[in-house]
This record gives structure tokens, C-alpha cells and sequence, in this order.
């Protein structure tokens, strides 16, 4: 006959082996119960845990019914939960010697009694640091005590359950390592990769895919600091959990987020789980007291729509976020086969700027800002032109797509402000006559936080005063980036003596609000409304009223796209003084402009700019 001491080594070493072998946690349980029993016949072995809530979870109970685990199943432990919960809620054992009549399992008598248990003793299951993380219980079907035998046998068990439930909660952490997201709580990119690539080699039905990338998180971070940030991405992945039941979302990078989306079966599904995000989104969170708006943007694909490889959805998915961030910030755009030759389109724009700004074939030119009532030249704008291999003079409008990069259009900034002060120091060593040379900045110059360092070191460089620059915007800035942050820096060019320009003024780009909110010293009219004057009674009024405005604010007006003398004589009764347009000149090239400044940089009573004819071609 088997000794007891030999039984319970034989039962350890079982389940340890299973354990070691990497056995489910419940299918150990439940073998470490029947062993047990088998150990002391006529007992009941049952296991549970407590989750973080600290609620009941059954893990085994083999010889009783179902609807014993179902109905213990997220009780809260207590100081009066039947013999487990109250045994985890004291850490200490718990003897019932008589079920019916111990205080303990008042109210719970009808979950057990039913079964024929009539006592019950449970022990607490505690961790290495002490957590009690559950209970192991033996029931009798007579009132009375645990015999010694049994004692050693639950003694061998709770140690048995400690181990197994230890290594669950290691497997478990090293589970969310590897595939949650620490930040977000939400599955990673590896997650994702596994999750993506098992849906498309078995797909159920359409899969969707959608990419959701978080608008200027840089700029909180940069602004506000990583910690709020952290806070911003935390959100948002919490209200991407909420809105996005039934599909599988994943934080795959620093600021972007992927979405599966199982049986999508149109469009119209995926369009209404991107309006449900985009429509999460507004309310504002606070940090340290800090108000941030969250925003995002959506690019989505379906599959078989576009190819159901893994590989080519995600590519198309990041087309169409591509796409969106460029033309529908804040919004959401699906994936059309016509953007992947649009896209094509993009690299190489892309490509022969980054070539032209390393051989300096990014250029400006220049056209003449005149005084209307003497055609004198005050002063230019600088526009970015680009020089192909072949020597033809492409617009920035041909190659505009690239400027959506916002590394590229900071760097094109970086070489038309190296151009232009050096034709400015120029101009001022022959003693030329202009007060400003205008120029255009973009949302990704007052990002990156060090606008006004860039143009002082430009200029300072060339000795040249920067009282001499206005620099041109559009209400794109402001959709840019933090409003606070564009005021401060709109603030310090004033502050270094620039001036600062309001450009396309009622396109719909700029707004009357803006002129209250933002230090602007110029109101530049768009030429949409120039051309209309003599036509169009309305266009006469606004810019009439415009031009009033202005000047009761204490700013100046410069009407673009002047191109014939009834519109400039129109625009000088209205009281417009400055304008710009092809009446006058085109964009024209550095040594045309020299020319035109020597000419007409002071008040000339015999010439005229508008009739001299000089720059009618030019480029």
C-alpha cells in the first residue's frame, strides 16, 4: 500500500511537471482537484482566484456542477463570503465545522447545501510578496473538521496552486509585453502583424483596414512636454476602445493607431466607424491644467477592394492616411486605386525638389508691390520658383505637393531666406530704393518652434535690418499648430521689427476672427475678388469694407492680381494704395527686379511702371 507522503510527493511532482510543461492554468487546477480527491476520498476540491477588483474567478471545480462556478462567478470577497471569500478577504484559513448554521455563509447556504455539502475548510493562496491571489477549499458532505491527513494534503496543494498561479501571472505579463501596448492597454504592432496576417490567409468576409494618426502630437510634446503627450495618446486609445466595438484596435507607433475591421462588408461600414472616431474625438482633455483638443486623422481600405495580401492592405491603408493628411487633416479618406499614381506622382515631385535644393535650383522671384497713384515700387514678394535639369523655370504650384511634406517645405524656407537676404544685401550695397521684400512661411516653419532664430541668423549674416521683411501667412498656419504658440511667435517677428502679412484674405483661408486673435500689421485681398471689382457690385463693396475696416484696426491693404488699369483705378478710389498684379510686372527673376528698382524704386513723374512694358514677358 502507498504511503501518504508518497501519494503527495507522486501528486507534486505530476503537477509540477505540468506545470513546467506549459499546461493551461484551469486544465492544471482541475487535474490538481481530482488528484486531491483521490487523495481524500469523500471531500470536494474546488480552486478559485480574485482578479484587481478583487472578485471571485472559479478556476476548478470538477465534481461540482456548472452552475456552482456560473453563480460564485465576480462575488466580491468579504468578512462573510462562505469559506473562500472570506478566507482571501482575512489571508488566514476558514474551518466551517456546519454550513447551515455558520454566520459566514448566510444568504450563500443555497448554493451549497442543495449539493450535499455540509463543511467546508479553506485556505488562503498567497504569492511570494504576500498577495493572496486565491483559495484552495476542501467541502464535506458531514459537519465536522479536516483530519490531519487532509491538512497535509491542502498544505501540499496551496503550494502547488501558488506555483501554478505565479507562473500564470508571469506568462501573462510577459503575454502583454510582448503583443499590449503599456500606454494605451491596447494589442501593439506585433499584435497587430499577427492579427492582420491570420485574417487575410483565413478572411471570414471583407476585412477593413484603417490607420489613425494623431494631428500635432509633436507639437504637444514639444509645447506641453512628453508627459502630456502620454496623456493624449492614453485618451485617445481609450475612446478608440470605446467607439470601436467588435473590431480589433492596436497601437502600432508613437502617434498612429490600426483598426481591423471583420466583416466590412462596403464602404459604408468603415465610413461610419470613422465618423464614430472622428466624432469621440472633440471633447477636450486636461493636463496639468492644460486644455488639449485631441484630433486625428483616417485613412482606410478594404480588402478585395484593393487585394486581400496583408501587405498590400497595409500599403494601401497608409496611401489613403497619406492622402487624408495632406488634403483632409482631421478627417477621413478610403483608399481609390487613382491614389497610388497620385502617389507615385508625389515621390517623384518630391524627388526633383530634394534634388533641386541640394544644387540650389530652388529660386526666387520676384514681383513688385507699387503704389498705385505713382506706379513707385515700395516693395516685392519673394516666390519660390524651381529650375528643372533642362533650364525651364517651373511655379511652386507645380511642384506644391512636395511643400505638403513638412520637412520639405521647412527646408525649401531655408533656402529662399539664404536667397533673398543676400539679393536684399545687394540691393542695399548699390543703394537701391525698397522698403520690404514679402515672403511666404508655412504651418512646418512655426512647428518646428525656431522661426525667428532662422531669419535673424539669415539676415544678420548679410548685415541686413530686418525691418525689411514681412512675412507672409494663411490662416493654414493656425490650423497648424497651437494658436498660443502662432500668436508668440507672430509676436516676436514683430518683436524683431518684421511685419506680418495676412495672405489670400477671403478665400476662405483667412477669417475676420483672425485679425482679432493674431497681431497681423497687412491684409492682403485675393486676387479673386481683384478681378472682380469692375463686374462683380459685391466684390466692390467687401473690398471697400475691408479697406475701412483696415484702416480703423491700423492696417495696411494690398490688393493681389492687379491686371488691368480700370481695376487699379477702381481699387485708388476705394482708397487701396498698394497693389501688386500683372498690369504691372510678373514674377520676375532677381537681376529683372534690380533693373525694376533702379528704375522705379523712388517716384518717377516721367515713367510708368504699368505702360514701360519692360517685363511683359517675362517669366
Amino acid at each position: 500500500m502507498t504511503r501518504p507522503s508518497a501519494r503527495l510527493q507522486s501528486l507534486q511532482n505530476e503537477i509540477l511537471e505540468h506545470i513546467a510543461r506549459g499546461e493551461p492554468l484551469v486544465a492544471c487546477m482541475r487535474r490538481l482537484c481530482l488528484r486531491a480527491e483521490a487523495a481524500a476520498p469523500g471531500v470536494v476540491c474546488s480552486v478559485v482566484t480574485v482578479d484587481d477588483d478583487r472578485l471571485l474567478r472559479p478556476l476548478a471545480s470538477p465534481s461540482l456542477p456548472t452552475s456552482y462556478a456560473a453563480a460564485i462567478d465576480g462575488v466580491p470577497v468579504g468578512p462573510r463570503v462562505g469559506s473562500c471569500g472570506t478566507a482571501i478577504y482575512r489571508g488566514e484559513p476558514v474551518e466551517v465545522t456546519d454550513i447551515a448554521t455558520d454566520p459566514l455563509w448566510e444568504g450563500l447556504t443555497d448554493l451549497v447545501l442543495p449539493l450535499g455539502l455540509r463543511a467546508s475548510w479553506s485556505m488562503p493562496i498567497k504569492a511570494r510578496d504576500g498577495r493572496v491571489v486565491g483559495a484552495f477549499a476542501f467541502y464535506y458532505r458531514k459537519p465536522g473538521r479536516p483530519r490531519a491527513v487532509e491538512r497535509r494534503i491542502v498544505a501540499t496543494c496551496v503550494h502547488l496552486c501558488a506555483i501554478a498561479i505565479e507562473h500564470e501571472e508571469v506568462r501573462a505579463r510577459n503575454h502583454r509585453l510582448a503583443y499590449f501596448d503599456t500606454l494605451t492597454k491596447l494589442p501593439n504592432r506585433t499584435r497587430f502583424s499577427d492579427a492582420i496576417a491570420s485574417m487575410c490567409e483565413a478572411p471570414t468576409g471583407r476585412l477593413g483596414l484603417m490607420l489613425i494618426d494623431i494631428d500635432n502630437l509633436k507639437i504637444v510634446n514639444d509645447t506641453l512636454g512628453h508627459a502630456a503627450g502620454d496623456a493624449l495618446i492614453a485618451e485617445i486609445g481609450g475612446r478608440l476602445s470605446r467607439v470601436l466595438e467588435g473590431c480589433l484596435a492596436c497601437r502600432i507607433g508613437g502617434d498612429e493607431f490600426a483598426v481591423l475591421i471583420p466583416a466590412c462588408e462596403n464602404a459604408s461600414r468603415m465610413r461610419a466607424l470613422a465618423t464614430a472616431v472622428l466624432a469621440a474625438m472633440p471633447p477636450p482633455i486636461e493636463h496639468d491644467g492644460q486644455s488639449i483638443v485631441p484630433s486625428v486623422t483616417i485613412g482606410g481600405v478594404i480588402a478585395d477592394a484593393a487585394g486581400t495580401d496583408s501587405v498590400m492592405l497595409r500599403q494601401n491603408a497608409d496611401l489613403a492616411l497619406y492622402h487624408a493628411k495632406e488634403t483632409k487633416r482631421g478627417g477621413y479618406v478610403r483608399f481609390r486605386r487613382g491614389l497610388r499614381s497620385a502617389m507615385m506622382r508625389r515621390i517623384r515631385i518630391r524627388r526633383q525638389v530634394e534634388d533641386a535644393l541640394g544644387d540650389e535650383r530652388i529660386i526666387p522671384y520676384y514681383q513688385p508691390i507699387i503704389r498705385l497713384g505713382s506706379s513707385e515700387i515700395v516693395g516685392v514678394e519673394a516666390l519660390a520658383r524651381m529650375r528643372l535639369g533642362d533650364g525651364r523655370i517651373v511655379t511652386a504650384g507645380e511642384f506644391h505637393e512636395a511643400l505638403l511634406d513638412p520637412k520639405m517645405a521647412y527646408r525649401v524656407t531655408s533656402r529662399m531666406l539664404a536667397a533673398i537676404s543676400s539679393d536684399m544685401a545687394e540691393w542695399q550695397a548699390a543703394g537701391l530704393q525698397f522698403q520690404h521684400v514679402a515672403l511666404n512661411v508655412t504651418a512646418a516653419d512655426f512647428q518646428k518652434g525656431d522661426l525667428v532664430q532662422r531669419i535673424a541668423r539669415a539676415f544678420d549674416k548679410v548685415e541686413v535690418p530686418l525691418r525689411h521683411l514681412v512675412v507672409e501667412i494663411t490662416e493654414q498656419v493656425f490650423m497648424g499648430g497651437l494658436r498660443d504658440g502662432v500668436a508668440r511667435t507672430m509676436e516676436a517677428l514683430r518683436a524683431h521689427g518684421m511685419s506680418v502679412a495676412l495672405d489670400d484674405f477671403g478665400t476662405g483661408f483667412a477669417s475676420l476672427t483672425h485679425l482679432l486673435d493674431f497681431p497681423i500689421d497687412i491684409i492682403k485681398i485675393d486676387r479673386s475678388f481683384v478681378g472682380a471689382i469692375d463686374s462683380g457690385a459685391r466684390s466692390g463693396v467687401i473690398v471697400e469694407s475691408l479697406q475701412t475696416m483696415a484702416k480703423r484696426l491700423g492696417m495696411k491693404i494690398i490688393a493681389e492680381g492687379i491686371e488691368t488699369e480700370g481695376q487699379a483705378r477702381r481699387l485708388g478710389e476705394m482708397g487701396c494704395c498698394l497693389g501688386q498684379g500683372f498690369l504691372y510686372s510678373p514674377p520676375v527673376p532677381a537681376p529683372v527686379i534690380r533693373d525694376l528698382l533702379q528704375r522705379f524704386g523712388q517716384r518717377e513723374p516721367t515713367a510708368s511702371l504699368a505702360n514701360s512694358g519692360l517685363v511683359a514677358n517675362a517669366a
